[in-house]
């Protein structure tokens, strides 16, 4: 059965004055590698907190893995969590680390992680403290993906990994997604590296969602046009996201389909994930947000509005943009 690993409706949560998030209604399939992306402060690590029980809402809702709530007994034998400064003892070699996470799981795989720790030749016997960035990222999420949980929530798992130890971390995570199943929300700055893995893309932006959807349909509703940068201030053919002008030519990203008609003069072309991004970050007043309904449970609160893009905010199956790509990570 179809469902959502993550469903908001309204949901913020307010620190003293100041909202760290607010009025974020979204959808979440079950089935995706989904990026979470946004500037700092933009509200990333507060939803993560929200959704996996660190946090308690301050208005709206959020439910898990299906309309569970965060931090109840079954969203927490369901998710594993790999906060950004990547927890472990420091003091604690990773055979202890082993011992101690089995013992406070409902499952674990120690086969699996002995296994995995074996080929990635980290020692189990050397404390977690005087391993490498990178080993130490590795052993958060074997120790995560060991537990065997249906939903995979990182934030910022590559930030001061150097690009060897990042590729073979996200190597790690595709694997799960694709050979296991299991669903993966990531938070993360950089951009090039999750056009690579991600499937479904959250875009948030002072505190609020500002574009959320299936990466292929975000992709193919979006153009880049090229033409006479004078013609530009007076292009009304499709909506303008944004506007890059350099001396003599524009460039308009827009809304519109491989299909749609191109004005004399102008060139269409396609356009990437980090591409539409960085257009979208740009420019905070434009959003790109699924149709008027939610699906599964439902919650208090309003619901989306904005232009519908296909596919975006449905529950359902993974395109399998993520499996396209796992042999490549590997």
């Amino acid at each position: 059965m179809n469902m959502n690993v993550v469903e908001a409706s309204g949901l913020g949560k307010r620190y003293g004055s100041t909202w760290a998030l607010r009025d974020c209604s979204l959808a979440i399939p079950a089935g995706h590698v989904t990026a979470l992306v946004g500037p700092n402060g933009a509200g990333k690590t507060t939803l993560l907190n929200l959704a996996v029980g660190l946090a308690t809402p301050s208005a709206g809702g959020v439910t898990v893995l299906g309309g569970r709530p965060p931090g109840s007994p079954v969203a927490l034998d369901g998710i594993a969590f790999v906060a950004q400064d990547v927890p472990l003892y420091k003091n604690l070699s990773g055979a202890d680390l082993l011992h101690l996470t089995r013992n406070l799981s409902r499952r674990f795989d120690q086969a699996y992680a002995e296994t995995r720790l074996a080929e990635l030749g980290i020692p189990l016997k050397r404390k977690a403290g005087r391993l490498s960035g990178g080993q130490q990222s590795q052993l958060a999420l074997t120790l995560a993906l060991a537990r065997r949980p249906r939903l995979l929530v990182l934030d910022e798992p590559v930030a001061m990994l150097d690009p060897v130890a990042r590729h073979d971390f996200m190597a790690l995570v595709l694997t799960a997604a694709v050979d296991d199943g299991v669903s993966v929300l990531l938070s993360s700055h950089v951009l090039a590296e999750l056009e690579r893995v991600a499937d479904y893309l959250v875009l948030l932006s002072r505190g609020q969602v500002q574009m959320v959807g299936e990466v292929d349909d975000l992709l193919a509703s979006h153009r880049v046009l090229t033409g006479p940068a004078a013609e530009a201030d007076r292009f009304t053919e499709r909506p303008v996201v944004h506007v890059r002008r350099a001396e003599a030519q524009a460039h308009l990203l827009v809304r519109a389909g491989v299909d749609d008609p191109v004005p004399p003069g102008w060139e269409s072309h396609p356009v990437g994930l980090e591409e539409l991004a960085l257009a979208y970050l740009r420019e905070p007043g434009a959003a790109a947000l699924p149709g008027p309904t939610l699906p599964g449970p439902t919650l208090p609160g309003p619901t989306l509005a904005g232009p519908t893009l296909p596919g975006s905010g449905v529950a359902g199956p993974a395109r399998g943009r993520h499996a396209e790509h796992s042999e490549v990570a590997k």
